[in-house]
């Protein structure tokens, strides 16, 4: 996902996508309706994207603040 092309654009499941610093290149948010659907976008989505190595997900239990709109 180099410049946050690719499938980061044409995925309607990625909300964002940050090149960060630190021990991951990109981070996305990515929004779907079940965990079901979260595993066919990491599976047959992103999994199948060539320069994608890995994969670290982190799942949103609760947020105690929010401000995004």
């Amino acid at each position: 996902m180099p410049g946050g092309t690719g499938t980061a654009k044409l995925a309607p499941q990625v909300r964002e996508c940050h090149n960060v610093a630190g021990a991951y290149e990109y981070l996305l948010r990515v929004e779907v309706a079940d965990l079901s659907s979260y595993k066919v976008f990491h599976t047959d989505i992103l999994g199948v994207v060539p320069q994608v190595n890995s994969i670290t997900s982190f799942v949103v239990m609760g947020s105690s603040k929010d401000e995004r709109a």
